[in-house]
């Protein structure tokens, strides 16, 4: 095709684009069932994980759900079953390859194929790069970004043949904004957010429009793994809030989730603002939280 052409076509189809989404601000998001799907949940016995597996039983999916912590595991269960939910259980440490595919195996024998996969579970260390230990930083890319890696490998192939399924992340705005005292977090968010972005470009090169994918990016939220958070200008916020909001981004196929939304605006800044207000409004923020800083705790 001629180029002056496909330049046409491009402005054209940016246009369309543009006023397809001012339209849908008006018009409330079709939302598909997932009654009888398949959902895979890391990290299920605590905090998102659990209030997303609650979400699904009621919305009547079948519920497979892995986590290290058997006891945490077991009442996630006891919840979604008491709702309804069928739901098989799995005690898995994500931060162990082996460990992944041999429960991966184990699931598509006892129950099938799955649906919907969510790369939730993580962990976090909240200190400053020197005092991290090797296998901290170790156990963090496994657990929070390779883990990723391994479920969606063991998963995808049926999704593919299906043409059909959804693939969740779930990362954190400190995947978007860097944060001190949480570069190792940071950097497995970072990654976990470009996995995202690169799997649904690749998913779409593929033409397989049926998978679907959908990123979580939250501040702070009250599940107990980083103490006593804070910041000035958005709230702590609550695992059943940020479940309900993660959910509904996979039933109306949205991309990306961002908690609260204006977090959005600071990536905007970054692009306009010189490095010494960025510096002022970073520090305006206040972002606080207990950190271990050169070997000794304090609230950062």
């Amino acid at each position: 095709m001629n180029v002056f052409l496909e330049l046409l076509l491009l402005l054209l189809t940016l246009i369309y684009s543009y006023l397809e989404s001012f339209v849908k601000l008006f018009i409330p998001a079709k939302r598909k069932s997932v009654s009888g799907e398949i959902v895979l949940i890391t990290g299920a016995g605590h905090g998102i994980g659990r209030d997303t597996a609650t979400e699904f039983a009621k919305l009547q999916s079948v519920l497979v759900l892995w986590d290290i912590n058997k006891n945490g595991l077991k009442e996630t269960a006891s919840e979604c079953r008491t709702i309804g939910a069928k739901v098989y259980t799995y005690v898995v440490d994500c931060s162990k390859r082996e460990e992944i595919h041999a429960a991966a195996d184990k699931v598509k024998q006892d129950v099938g194929d799955i649906d919907i996969l969510i790369n939730n579970a993580g962990v976090v260390f909240c200190a400053d790069l020197l005092t991290l230990q090797d296998n901290q930083i170790q156990k963090i890319f496994d657990v929070n970004i390779l883990a990723h890696f391994w479920t969606t490998r063991a998963f995808l192939p049926s999704m593919i043949r299906n043409n059909h399924g959804h693939i969740a992340t779930v990362a954190s705005s400190a995947g978007l904004l860097g944060v001190p005292f949480l570069v190792d977090y940071c950097s497995t968010k970072f990654a976990a957010v470009g996995y995202h972005k690169a799997l649904t470009a690749e998913l779409a090169a593929l033409e397989k429009n049926g998978i679907n994918t959908t990123c979580l990016c939250p501040v702070f939220v009250n599940t107990g793994f980083v103490k006593n958070p804070s910041t000035r200008l958005s709230p702590v916020l609550e695992p059943e809030y940020v479940a309900r909001k993660l959910v509904d981004g996979i039933l109306t196929n949205k991309k990306m989730v961002v908690l609260p939304p204006f977090v959005n605006m600071s990536l905007v800044l970054e692009l306009f603002l010189p490095e010494r207000a960025l510096k002022a409004l970073s520090k305006f923020h206040q972002v606080k939280f207990d950190a271990k800083i050169c070997g000794m705790d304090k609230d950062k």
